[in-house]
Formats: C-alpha cells, sequence, structure tokens
C-alpha cells in the first residue's frame, strides 16, 4: 500500500510517500512559501535523487497538485501514476474531545473538525485545507486524520482539568489538550521494542525537546499526562514560549503595560521563552554557545530549561508511582547534549545512572545513555511522526476493510 503523508502548515506543506507495511519511503520534500513570492518545492527521491523547483504557488490545492506532479514525473518521479497512491495521512493539530485515535475522514469528521477551529487558529485551518485539496483533486481515495491530541485522550480528569469554575469547562471544553501526541507515540513504542520491553507494563516518560517541547507521562501504553495544556504554550520553557506561567503575573503584565488580549498572545508567543530570557536567540545553539563565552543571562536560560525538564520528570515519576524508562527526542532532545545530560543531572534518587561519555557522543541516533546498572533506561530515539501518520493510515483502513468484509 502506498500512503502520502500531508503535514499542511499556513505557507507550506511537507510531504512523503511510504510503501507500507515495509515502512520504506519512496519520496519526501516541501513545497515551501504558499502564496508568497519565491514558492518552491524542494523534492527528495528514495535513490537520493533531489531537486529544487520554483513557481507560482498560490494556495494549498496549488501545491498539492504541484508535488503530486512531481511524484509522478518522468524525470523526479517515484510512482509511473497517481492512481498508485491507495490514501493520504493528514497531520491534524487539533481535535478536541471529539477523537481518541486516528480515523478515516469522512463528511462528518470533516464537520467536526471544522468545529474545533476556534482551539488551534492557526494550525487546523491549513490541516484542513490539505484534507479539502486530496478531497477535490482524489476523491476515491481514502483519508485519514491522525491527531497531535488525540493520544493524550486518555487522561483522566484530575489531568487534563483546570482548577477554574466547570460551568467553563463544560461550556467552552476549556482543558488539557496536549500535543506532540504522534511523537509521544512513535518513540515511547519504538523505546520499548529497542529495549525489549512490553510497553503495557512500563512508566514511561517522553520528552520531545525542540523549539516547541513538551513532556508525557505514559503508563501502561497510555498517555495520563502531558506538560502542554488547551495551547502549546503551557509546560516547558520553548524557544520562544513562556511555558508555565503564574496568570496573576500575566493580567498584572497586562494591567501595567497596557496591552491588548492579542499583543499578549504574541508576548507569552513569540517574545519569550528562550529568547526572551536569554535575550540571545531561540535557537539552544546559539544560547549554548553564548552560555560557553560567559553571557550571565544565556547561562540562566540554559539552566531554566533544564530545570524546568527535570522537574517534569520527577513530577511524572510520583504521578505514576516511579519510571522506567526516559526517553529523549525532537531537535534538543536528539542533538543537545549538554541539555540532556543535564536535565536528568541529580536524579540519581529515583534511579537514573547516565553514562556521560556515551550520552556526549550521542547525536541523532537511537541510543541507549543510561549505565546499565541504571534502574531507569535512559534512552534517545529519533523521533518520525511522518511515520507513525502512515502506520497509522494504514491500521485505519486495515481495520476499516476487515469490518466491510464481515458484513
Amino acid at each position: 500500500m502506498k500512503i502520502i503523508v500531508l503535514n499542511c502548515g499556513s505557507s507550506s506543506i511537507k510531504y512523503q510517500l511510504f510503501e507500507m507495511p515495509a515502512k520504506r519511503v519512496l519520496a519526501k520534500g516541501l513545497v515551501d512559501k504558499i502564496g508568497l513570492k519565491g514558492s518552491m518545492i524542494k523534492h527528495k527521491r528514495d535513490d537520493g535523487a533531489s531537486a529544487v523547483l520554483e513557481g507560482e504557488i498560490l494556495d494549498h490545492q496549488a501545491g498539492i497538485e504541484y508535488l503530486l506532479g512531481v511524484i509522478v514525473s518522468e524525470k523526479y518521479g517515484s510512482i509511473k501514476s497517481i492512481e498508485e497512491i491507495d490514501a493520504v495521512g493528514h497531520r491534524v493539530v487539533h481535535a478536541g474531545e471529539m477523537f481518541s485515535g486516528s480515523v478515516f475522514i469522512s463528511d462528518e469528521v470533516i464537520d467536526a473538525l471544522e468545529q474545533c477551529v476556534d482551539l488551534a487558529p492557526l494550525h487546523n485551518p491549513p490541516n484542513l485545507k490539505g484534507i479539502y485539496a486530496m478531497k477535490e483533486l482524489l476523491p476515491e481515495i481514502p483519508q485519514v486524520g491522525v491527531f497531535d491530541t488525540a493520544f493524550h485522550q486518555t487522561m483522566p480528569p484530575r489531568a487534563y482539568l483546570y482548577g477554574i469554575p466547570y460551568a467553563l469547562y463544560e461550556k467552552y471544553k476549556i482543558r488539557r489538550y496536549g500535543f506532540h501526541g504522534t511523537s509521544h507515540k512513535y518513540v515511547s513504542r519504538k523505546a520499548c521494542e529497542v529495549l525489549g520491553l512490553d510497553m503495557g507494563k512500563q512508566k514511561i516518560i517522553t520528552c520531545h525537546l525542540g523549539n516547541g517541547a513538551s513532556m508525557a507521562a505514559i503508563s501502561g501504553g497510555i498517555s495520563v499526562d502531558t506538560s502542554m495544556g488547551m495551547t502549546p504554550t503551557e509546560g516547558l520553557i520553548m524557544g520562544t514560549r513562556c511555558g508555565d506561567l503564574d496568570v496573576g503575573a500575566l493580567l498584572y503584565i497586562a494591567d501595567k503595560e497596557e496591552t491588548s488580549i492579542p499583543f499578549t498572545n504574541t508576548l507569552v508567543n513569540k517574545f519569550s521563552g528562550m529568547i526572551g530570557i536569554s535575550g540571545v536567540s531561540s535557537d539552544m545553539r546559539d544560547i549554548e554557545t553564548a552560555a560557553d563565552e560567559g553571557n550571565e543571562r544565556a547561562k540562566v536560560a540554559m539552566e531554566m530549561y533544564q530545570y524546568r525538564v527535570r522537574k517534569y520528570i520527577g513530577a511524572y515519576a510520583a504521578a505514576m508511582g516511579g519510571v522506567d524508562v526516559i526517553v529523549f527526542t525532537g531537535g534538543i532532545g536528539e542533538n543537545d547534549t549538554v541539555t540532556r545530560t543535564k536535565s536528568v543531572e541529580g536524579l540519581e534518587f529515583i534511579g537514573v545512572e547516565i553514562d556521560e561519555e556515551k550520552s556526549l557522543k550521542s547525536r541523532g541516533k537511537e541510543e541507549i545513555i543510561s549505565t546499565p546498572e541504571s534502574r531507569v533506561k535512559v534512552i534517545v530515539i529519533p523521533t518520525d511522526e511522518e511515520l507513525m501518520i502512515a502506520t497509522d493510515t494504514f491500521e485505519v483502513l486495515h481495520q476499516l476493510a476487515d469490518k466491510t468484509s464481515e458484513m
């Protein structure tokens, strides 16, 4: 089965073409600067051949038409005909409380996702544009939605409810939803596979550390808590997001600075976090360099970041009554050896022992970085959200086929 995975952003489309269940990537690429000057598609085939093709791409439908044309082209293509594509898997950020797993996209599902736009106004509209475009261009090909929030729908009310009047939850569904669910699901499964463990019996803490960052507590294979909330602003300190913040402090800032709600939203999402603290950059590499050169604010920013990760590990170990595996993933989690090592420093009391030499050498690859004696296994797993989307799409369609054959 050939499955194309689409991740549609506001002005871009990331795509990968998979051969399933072999998990072989036939092609991948990026349609960039949609609706902007300098639109282009960056395409790479499984044999390493690549191309950058420029052209006017006015909207997402035009971008998808363009990438489909490249995939089947004689010069750059991986397949001979569009008819070889069996399914489409879409990354969709927010599904609210409506879906607890990946689903076949029907008209009813599209209606439900449109109702969730208010919960993710920056992400869901472009995600939906990809669904609309494929429905128009390839109406006979089944589509599957894989949601960032779905994996965390197993959280109990004690973890997802906020301490606000319950009527506001009932009226507006204000609660913790969590994000990066596809990544947390993939790396927790993969870690158990690498370690030879039964996931159903493990207590796992996954640390997805990148410009956007979140952590999850996974017990018996299901998410029981996660650091991001109703929006991706809550939780860890991130590149430009503040993470956990006293609401009273935010109201105080808004009052003193006489800021509007849109400006305040921009403040906590775009000008806070590592860039706001360090004054250097939102990129951890730049901040580490500045810290090494003696920049005190950069040093403090690094310490705050590492402390927040360490604090969440402790909190989730307490919530689950222990921890068996800690997984690092994401751009920082996979490659920033200093941040990774410092984030578990001092956790020997819960059974964490790091092989510092192995940890400092491990970059961007699967690697057990704990010592053989460590009671808690600490492992680096490069995330692969596109593969998880392709896997879910394959499984959903097979389950649908099985049900159809039983009727």
